[in-house]
């Protein structure tokens, strides 16, 4: 019996550091930078006049940025549920976003506006 309890008591230590760990995953921090490791909203705070502060690190915050575009138009920020960008340009019918973390990378490349919640003037130019 004393053997099922211990055994009890480990698996349910291990299972509670597993949890508690995929929990911390989303809010980490690159220790180098301050930087996020979901940085596309961190990256945005960088590409508009005045910094919004770090509850913007989340994409989804930006649906609450500016002011509404009414769509998609060269200047504009895009949201996604999990990604944010800005809208540089137009290609060949395509809508060229810049954005960060796309691939890991700072990127600029042709991107489907599909599933977008949110298109959002910036207070200042960018």
């Amino acid at each position: 019996m004393r053997k099922l309890l211990t055994a009890v008591a480990v698996f349910s230590a291990l299972a509670s550091s597993a949890a508690e760990a995929r929990g911390h995953h989303r809010h980490r921090h690159h220790a180098h930078s301050g930087r996020p490791a979901a940085w596309c909203g961190w990256f945005m705070r960088t590409q508009v006049g005045s910094d919004p502060g770090p509850q913007f690190n989340l994409a989804r915050s930006w649906t609450r940025y500016g002011s509404n575009a009414g769509g998609p138009s060269v200047g504009t920020i895009v949201v996604w549920r999990h990604h944010v960008g800005k809208i540089v340009g137009q290609q060949n019918g395509q809508w060229i976003v810049q954005s960060g973390n796309d691939g890991h990378a700072v990127r600029t490349r042709p991107r489907s506006i599909a599933g977008a919640i949110a298109f959002r003037n910036a207070y200042a130019s960018f």
